[in-house]
């Protein structure tokens, strides 16, 4: 059974810094990334690390965020900077599965405001 614990989440000013963290148990990965929701949006994926280190960021976050993964703790870390009013968002951890399945964390609320 796959289980995702997330940490990190929080209120900060606009230009502020964050980092989430997310814990693997029970499965290896091909890849593990990171997911947001805002109200009235559907889930986007911003950001994604593979098991041979490659990342992929989305447009909107390219440049301020930076994810990066100690395979010893099975862990993933999403370092946000610069933080911005659009980046609230309730933000979910994803792990691929090497069989195909996407299994998501419950999610760490952001808040990002003046």
């Amino acid at each position: 059974q796959v289980q995702l614990v997330e940490s990190g989440g929080g209120s900060v000013q606009p230009g502020g810094s964050l980092r989430l963290s997310c814990t693997a148990s029970g499965s290896i990965f091909k890849s593990m990334g990171w997911g947001r929701e805002a109200p009235g949006t559907e889930r986007e994926l911003v950001a994604d690390i593979s098991s041979d280190g490659s990342t992929y960021y989305s447009d909107s976050v390219k440049g301020r965020f930076t994810i990066s993964r100690d395979n010893g703790k099975g862990t993933v870390y999403l370092q946000m900077n610069n933080l911005k009013l659009e980046d609230t968002a309730v933000y979910y951890c994803k792990l691929h599965a090497p069989w195909g399945t996407d299994y998501w964390g419950q999610g760490t609320q952001v808040t990002v405001s003046s």
